[in-house]
């Protein structure tokens, strides 16, 4: 059935409360995300490991309520937990892509759902050209990282060839330059 141009297509549903995810974020947004989960999918062939991105329901305590979020990126690993659009296990990994209708959300309300699952490692990334990563330690994320784009070769601070690392997984590598590749 197709939708309506009224109609949302994207929702997310937090401690009761249906959150409209429309309109679909900026284009660069998409690229972000979309780097990203190619880098993570190449590095994860041969894997019981799957990424997503943006199109499984993370569905974050199903033995209390019905609740669920939508993340950018998502790395699983324990596939029974998977049922039609959605996923119930714990993400060894998220990314979320900033846009000005989640940027909140995502930096308290996710970010603290993400925390309590025992999610790893969890990335926040602004189309702005920063990266923010948290792992968890003790039950608390920790901002152990935090990477601001410069692309100018001629800065001192130019850094796009800094690689980054994903903590459970260190065979995936990515630069500053290849996650907001396309992105200018």
């Amino acid at each position: 059935m197709a939708l309506a141009a009224s109609e949302h297509w994207r929702d997310e549903k937090i401690n009761g409360v249906i959150y409209d995810m429309s309109p679909a974020p900026d284009f660069r947004h998409g690229i972000i995300n979309n780097n990203i989960n190619r880098i993570i999918g190449y590095g994860l062939k041969g894997s019981i490991c799957l990424v997503f991105m943006e199109n499984l329901d993370y569905k974050y305590h199903p033995d209390v309520n019905d609740d669920y979020v939508c993340p950018d990126v998502m790395i699983i690993c324990d596939r029974k937990h998977l049922k039609g659009g959605s996923y119930s296990g714990v993400p060894r990994y998220i990314a979320e892509t900033l846009s000005h209708s989640t940027a909140k959300r995502d930096r308290t309300v996710k970010m603290e759902i993400y925390e309590k699952a025992g999610v790893e490692e969890y990335w926040i990334v602004s189309p702005q050209g920063s990266v923010e990563i948290y792992y968890l330690e003790g039950g608390k994320y920790v901002l152990e990282q935090h990477y601001m784009l410069e692309e100018d070769k001629e800065e001192d601070a130019y850094n796009a060839e800094t690689e980054i690392v994903l903590r459970g997984f260190p065979h995936i590598k990515m630069t500053l330059g290849e996650i907001f590749e396309g992105v200018k």
